[in-house]
């Protein structure tokens, strides 16, 4: 499973790109709004720039002619740039037609199987299941993950799963454990799972032993 950063914090992505554990990045203009930058296009530029893989940049209009306008817009961005679009009948439109032109496109606010498989069909490279916003209704989010694992495995369907809404490491080990392509995590996650009380242990007898002997 590949790990990509849910962000538009700058500074988090290179630090997070540092780690060297980062295949990608998924933002869009909420994060974007939350870190106070006003310039969507320079934003997602420096992430590109930072990033070689996949860096999600989602749409803001419904209407599936001025979404395949947009998307052909912000994929003038960069070569790495893929295309967020929410899991509509007008944003299926705008996947099989830019899916034919080439365009990476992530379908995104995918809650079922059902939005899944037809977002496969359209030609998505990838689709979005939001995990922790499921549970959040009552609904195992991470079950989802899994079946929609099981289905694309089973006939061959190549379109990337990304377990999304992504709340704390153990969601991070289920979508692992489940088989999802990708896990897009907050920054404060990512550095959860790096973290464990043993290893600061540790690493603190390790000093306290070392000055023992090398003194």
């Amino acid at each position: 499973m590949r790990i990509f950063l849910d962000s538009a914090n700058i500074d988090q992505i290179r630090q997070a790109a540092k780690l060297g554990v980062i295949s990608g990045v998924t933002t869009n203009p909420s994060l974007v709004s939350k870190e106070g930058k006003v310039d969507y296009q320079t934003v997602i530029k420096e992430i590109c720039s930072i990033v070689d893989g996949s860096v999600s940049a989602e749409v803001v209009v419904t209407e599936a002619k001025a979404i395949i306008e947009q998307a052909r817009e912000l994929a003038s961005w960069a070569p790495n740039v893929t295309i967020k679009i929410p899991v509509t009948t007008d944003g299926l439109q705008a996947i099989s037609v830019l899916a034919k032109d080439g365009i990476s496109v992530n379908m995104t606010l995918c809650f079922s199987l059902n939005q899944a498989i037809l977002g496969a069909l359209a030609g998505a490279s990838y689709v979005s299941v939001f995990v922790g916003r499921l549970d959040d209704v009552g609904h195992d989010g991470m079950a989802v993950v899994k079946d929609t694992v099981d289905v694309f495995k089973g006939y061959g369907l190549k379109t990337q799963i990304i377990a999304a809404s992504i709340r704390h490491p153990l969601h991070c080990v289920a979508a692992a454990k489940a088989g999802a392509h990708i896990a897009t995590v907050p920054y404060a996650v990512l550095m959860q799972m790096l973290q464990h009380p043993l290893t600061d242990v540790g690493i603190t007898r390790f000093l306290a032993d070392w000055k023992k002997v090398s003194s």
